[in-house]
């Protein structure tokens, strides 16, 4: 059983349709599976839900893909699944994923506080604190 991290807190896993690997997927696929090492441009748009392997925390190509799926004009949920530590929420968030999917061990090594207090992504980034110091020119 995984938990599905939100900005929110710890859940359970609402998705009941099942996930077509990206190398099978069609253009009517609802939900697809992608590899860590997809080319996010060969990623089609129309899936309701696309979810993106962290095979590792070090591999960072998932937030590469998020942000291009977002840049191209995706408006579905995008779910990151497996390695994703609490560290790496914030930046999960701003690349565009809705949610990360992850393992109940990682939940019981990583507990829901730690998840929680990185849920202000929007409000302490590189980018905000900048424009804080130096105004709205920045």
């Amino acid at each position: 059983m995984t938990i599905i991290v939100t900005d929110t807190g710890f859940g359970p896993d609402t998705w009941t349709q099942d996930y077509i690997p990206l190398a099978d997927a069609a253009a009517n696929s609802v939900a697809l599976d992608v590899p860590s090492d997809a080319d996010p441009e060969q990623i089609p748009l129309e899936a309701a839900m696309i979810r993106v392997d962290f095979p590792s925390f070090a591999d960072g190509r998932g937030f590469t893909i998020a942000r291009t799926l977002r840049l191209r004009g995706y408006k579905g949920r995008l779910r990151a699944r497996g390695h994703v530590i609490s560290d790496q929420y914030a930046m999960a968030r701003r690349c565009g994923f809705d949610e990360v999917e992850i393992s109940q061990s990682l939940a019981a090594r990583q507990p829901e506080n730690e998840w929680v207090f990185r849920a202000e992504w929007t409000a302490h980034d590189y980018q905000s604190r900048v424009r804080s110091q130096f105004g709205a020119a920045v």
